[in-house]
C-alpha cells in the first residue's frame, strides 16, 4: 500500500507533485526567519511547487558547547506560529526531548525526529501519539531497510502519518555518502521518502569544532534524488550562507534556489511520465 501523507493542504507521496521542505537550519531571529520564509513562499508560488517551511528552534546536537543553538522552544515556537499564520504555510521542526512534544505539536504540522534520535523509542512513540505526521530522519548509522523497525514503533500508536528522510550514511570519518538505492528501498515500506540534499553533503565535525560541507554538490544530489523517485526535497537555505549561525557550509544560497527548483520539476515530470 502506497500511502499519501497530508499536512494542511499539501500531499506527499507517490504520483503527487514534488514537495519542497526548506528554510534556515536554525531560527537566528524573527527578522531573518521572516525574510527567508517570505522569499520561499513567493518563489514556490512562482514555480508552482508545494512548500513546507522548516526551521529549528533549538539545535541540541551541535558539535561544540559554544555553538549557536537557537532561541529555544518558547520564543522559537512563537516565531514559527507567526510565520505559519502570516503566510498560511505548513511548518516542520524537530524535537529533541519528550518534554517538548506537547507544546511543539500545537504549532507544528509535521514533527521531525532528528537522525541521531531516530532509534530512541520513547521520543518516537510520544511524537507519534500526537497524531501529527512524523518525519523520521534516517540515522547516518542505519541501513535503509532498518527503518521498518522505526515505522513499526510509530504504527504501534495508530499513527500512519509517516515520512522517512534520507540524509546520507557515514563513510569513514567526517564524511557522508548517499546510496540512492535507499530511496526505492524505503519507499517499499509504503511511506513517502524525502531527500535531504543539504545535510547529505555535510562533513560531520569536519572543521574540528563544527561541521563542514560541500555546498556545490547540493544541486547534483537533489537532481539525482528526484530521478531516483524521491517524493520531496529538503533543503536548508540562507540569504548569506557563509554568515549563517548553523550549518553554514552546507546551506544553499537562497538566490540559487529558483533555478534548481525548475530543474527538479522538469526531472519529476519525466519520471512521472515513465
Amino acid at each position: 500500500m502506497k500511502r499519501i501523507i497530508n499536512a494542511n493542504d499539501i500531499s506527499i507521496g507517490r504520483h503527487m507533485p514534488l514537495v519542497l521542505i526548506a528554510g534556515p537550519c536554525v531560527i537566528e531571529n524573527y527578522e531573518t526567519c521572516s525574510e527567508i520564509s517570505y522569499s520561499l513562499k513567493e518563489m514556490t508560488e512562482k514555480v508552482n511547487i508545494p512548500f513546507i517551511f522548516k526551521a529549528s528552534y533549538d539545535k541540541a546536537n551541535r558539535t561544540s558547547v559554544n555553538s549557536f543553538r537557537g532561541p529555544g522552544i518558547k520564543k522559537g515556537l512563537k516565531i514559527l506560529d507567526k510565520i505559519k499564520s502570516d503566510l498560511n504555510v505548513a511548518i516542520l521542526s524537530d524535537v529533541h526531548r519528550i518534554s517538548e512534544i506537547t507544546d511543539a505539536a500545537k504549532v507544528l504540522d509535521i514533527i521531525q525526529i532528528p537522525a541521531f534520535l531516530c532509534r530512541q523509542t520513547d521520543i518516537v512513540v510520544e511524537a507519534a501519539k500526537t497524531g501529527k505526521p512524523v518525519n523520521i530522519k534516517k540515522g547516518q548509522f542505519l541501513a535503509p531497510w532498518d527503518v521498518i523497525n522505526i515505522i513499526k514503533k510509530i504504527e504501534s500508536t495508530g499513527n500512519y502519518g509517516i515520512l522517512i528522510t534520507e540524509r546520507g550514511t557515514m563513510f569513514g570519518y567526517n564524511n557522508l555518502v548517499v546510496d540512492f538505492r535507499s530511496i526505492p528501498v524505503m519507499q517499499d515500506t509504503g511511506y513517502p521518502v524525502i531527500f535531504d540534499a543539504t545535510h547529505s553533503i555535510q562533513l560531520p565535525g569536519g572543521k574540528g569544532d563544527s561541521s563542514g560541507g560541500q555546498r556545490e554538490f547540493v544541486p547534483t544530489l537533489a537532481k539525482a534524488a528526484v530521478a531516483a523517485g524521491a517524493d520531496a526535497i529538503f533543503l536548508e537555505v540562507h540569504p548569506e550562507p557563509d554568515k549563517a549561525l548553523c550549518d553554514s557550509a552546507n546551506s544553499l544560497r537562497l538566490d540559487d534556489l529558483e533555478e534548481l527548483l525548475i530543474k527538479l520539476k522538469e526531472i519529476k515530470k519525466v519520471i512521472d511520465a515513465r
